[in-house]
Order: C-alpha cells, then structure tokens, then sequence
C-alpha cells in the first residue's frame, strides 16, 4: 500500500515550466478569452483572470521570464522573494506584476495541491510550521 501512495506523491509534483503549460492551457481559445470578459475592469484590463487564461503578450512574458531563470530559482520558485521577482522580470525586461501574480499562482497551487510536496523545491516555512497551516 506504501508504494502506491509514493507512487501517487511522485506523479502529483509539478515544476514552475509544467505550472507555466498548465496555465498556458486557454490562451486565445474561445473558452479564455470568455474567462478574461468576465474579469474586466473598467480600463478594459483583466490581470484577474491571468492565470485561468493569460493574453498572448502575457504568457510571452512569462515563458521569457521562466526560460531565464537559474535552475536554483526554477527549483524553488514557491520560494522567491518580492526583490528576487523583481530581478528577474527586471533582467528578462517584462512587466514585474505579471511575473508575481504568476509566482504566486505557483506558490499558491504548491501549497494548495498537497503537504508541500507536490512542488519542485517548494519548502514550509518554519513559521508556517509552528502554526501548523497548511
């Protein structure tokens, strides 16, 4: 019974280029761009929706930051902080916010997904630990 269960934790880990193709997934198909209508704001934008169903433009962003990140970055990309975001949408020239909705998308599926183990270095904090959350 073990072994399937390892099995299954194996199976279920995703890494930040894997997370990049799952959000990649409605880009200009005619189910995301309904996703991106209904988020709307006033100025005609809909960052809310980014990660359902990112624009052309902002998956280009994304897919420019993520090739440019070091294999340390990629490994703990639940991790980053807000100046190591920022350094890298700085260094691949894209819009910083998209970069941290989509990191934080990453963070938050990793920790959503299972026990902070489904997400290519994703590691709980010590605080996160002491108060138990999950």
């Amino acid at each position: 019974m073990m072994a399937k269960k390892k099995k299954i934790e194996l199976k279920d880990k995703i890494s930040i280029e894997q997370y990049l193709k799952k959000v990649a997934k409605f880009t200009g198909s005619e189910y995301g761009n309904m996703i991106r209508s209904q988020f709307k704001d006033i100025k005609g934008s809909s960052e809310l929706a980014m990660l359902a169903a990112p624009s052309a433009e902002e998956l280009e962003q994304l897919r420019k930051a993520v090739a440019i990140m070091t294999p340390d970055e990629k490994g703990r990309a639940a991790d980053l902080t807000d100046e190591q975001i920022q350094k890298i949408a700085a260094d691949a020239q894209i819009e910083p916010a998209n970069l941290a909705i989509f990191i934080n998308g990453y963070a938050l599926h990793c920790k959503r997904v299972s026990s902070r183990t489904n997400c290519a270095g994703y590691s709980q904090s010590a605080n996160e630990t002491a108060r138990g959350s999950s």
